[in-house]
């Protein structure tokens, strides 16, 4: 490509919806020059989309200091459930032990406002359509006759993937046993609002904004292709209400089934995936954006850090090693409570099976914990339980007064938080990508689901929250964990 005419980025995002902004918040702060290529011309979603966050992406952007601005447009909820069972968060030692109700699109309102501050440049009503990479980088074609340049290209452009699809990446799972029509609607009538549930799946309506109508709707055959009429809808009112409430229009009509695919591989060389990209399911337990949200979070410092020549390329690896397990959990338990959604006799009986089971304070905190996030634990070796879990946001005394440890990830640098005697941890030949911060805490350590653990005398916390290294009186293995995660140390001295 003539050089003249392509514009270079060290890392392209394609999707500015909720995974792509923050991915590019992430890379941002770490100072690297990132670009989005969006096809909306604005932020704008159709319909309510996802309705809320959940309690560990509350955490992480509590860890970016910017929590306060969506919790300002949204109410505290307690939104977990499972198999139609209600699962309370109140008791969970977290800052956060609810949810949060905001619809997608204003959550994507403020995401860009955050990322306009951060000054990334959004290529708007603009697509790729194709794309070659070599051994230094990779070239973007864009819709218009525009071309990118870039050191990586990530797609996070929903479950229809280009990027995806262009990499050859496969896409396996199962394929689609039930669909539903969802629509906001505007009815003359006054409809039965409530969920129903026949012996093929769950339907229900409520109210929506501007006083508008929410219907979902199982439908009778399963259909995933064309999209949706008004009179399909009109018709599928009739057949499960006898009436189609004087419906009038919808100002957002879409379909969507219990279809489970996840990418067979998050990265081809120097082309990675994130958020429905690399995995779809149903939005029973309002995983979705919740997944997206914390897999930028676990990719961002790793492709800054490789971008800016810290650390190898092979720390990408991590990012897959660490993330697929998460969504595959994930979409076997949304397939599970897509059967549980059935009415049948025999599922009746095993939903309030389930429902007593979850009821109980130990099943109900293991479900409560995975569902909204704050279980997730990395596999970074044996050791103490904190070890590749999400650090505790504790209140800390520092030389500079109380701190939060959450307030110490605003910057999205890795710390070492040293709760010992102050320089007994050498720090210095990572001192320049590695914060060192001596505190003092006496209170309790405390992890969802595990409960009280040991104290500890040092931890190393990487930039999204978890734990990389624990030490428990002295500094054996900090180097060899620094060395892993944060690159090889600085030489010292003359060369």
């Amino acid at each position: 490509m003539p050089t003249d005419v392509v514009t270079q980025h060290a890392v392209v995002i394609v999707g500015g919806g909720p995974t792509g902004l923050m991915l590019a918040a992430e890379l941002a702060l770490a100072r690297v020059d990132v670009a989005i290529v969006e096809r909306r011309a604005s932020q704008e979603v159709a319909g309510s989309r996802s309705r809320g966050l959940h309690a560990r992406s509350l955490e992480v952007l509590d860890q970016r200091g910017v929590v306060e601005r969506f919790v300002s447009q949204g109410q505290a909820v307690q939104n977990v459930a499972f198999g139609q069972t209600p699962l309370d968060l109140s008791d969970f030692p977290t800052r956060h032990n609810h949810g949060l109700a905001l619809l997608q699109e204003r959550f994507e309102h403020i995401l860009a406002g955050w990322v306009a501050e951060l000054a990334v440049p959004i290529h708007r009503e603009c697509e790729v359509t194709g794309f070659t990479q070599d051994d230094t980088g990779v070239d973007v074609e864009l819709s218009g006759g525009r071309a990118l340049r870039a050191k990586y290209l990530v797609g996070c452009d929903g479950g229809r993937s280009l990027v995806r699809k262009a990499a050859g990446i496969g896409f396996p799972g199962w394929d689609a046993s039930i669909s539903y029509l969802i629509a906001e609607v505007e009815m003359t009538g006054t409809p039965e609002f409530g969920i129903r549930r026949d012996e093929k799946g769950t339907y229900a309506m409520g109210p929506a904004e501007g006083g508008r109508v929410g219907v979902v709707l199982r439908e009778e055959q399963v259909r995933t292709g064309d999209a949706p009429t008004l009179e399909a809808l009109r018709e599928g009112l009739v057949a499960l209400y006898g009436t189609d409430y004087g419906l009038r229009r919808a100002t957002y009509l879409s379909r969507f089934s219990d279809m489970a695919r996840q990418a067979a591989s998050y990265r081809d060389r120097r082309v990675l995936l994130a958020g429905d990209a690399a995995h779809v399911h149903s939005p029973m337990g309002g995983q979705g954006l919740n997944l997206g949200v914390q897999d930028a979070v676990n990719l961002g410092w790793k492709l800054a850090q490789v971008v800016r020549g810290v650390s190898p390329d092979s720390l990408l690896d991590t990012y897959q090693a660490e993330r697929h397990p998460v969504a595959a959990r994930a979409l076997q338990k949304t397939l599970a409570q897509t059967a549980l959604s059935r009415g049948d006799a025999r599922m009746d009986a095993v939903r309030e099976t389930l429902s007593e089971l979850l009821r109980m304070d130990g099943p109900r905190k293991q479900y409560a914990a995975m569902m909204s996030g704050l279980d997730v634990h990395y596999d970074l070796g044996n050791g103490h339980p904190l070890l590749g879990r999400r650090m505790p946001d504790l209140d800390l005394l520092t030389a500079d007064g109380p701190r939060r440890v959450f307030h110490l990830l605003h910057d999205a640098r890795p710390v070492l938080l040293d709760l010992g005697e102050p320089g007994t941890l050498d720090l210095t030949p990572w001192a320049d990508r590695v914060r060192s911060v001596a505190a003092r805490y006496t209170g309790a350590w405390e992890l969802p689901v595990l409960g009280a653990v040991t104290a500890t005398v040092a931890v190393l916390i990487r930039p999204d929250g978890h734990v990389a290294w624990v030490g428990e009186g002295s500094g054996q293995g900090l180097h060899e964990a620094l060395t892993r995660w944060f690159g090889p140390p600085r030489a010292q001295g003359p060369q």
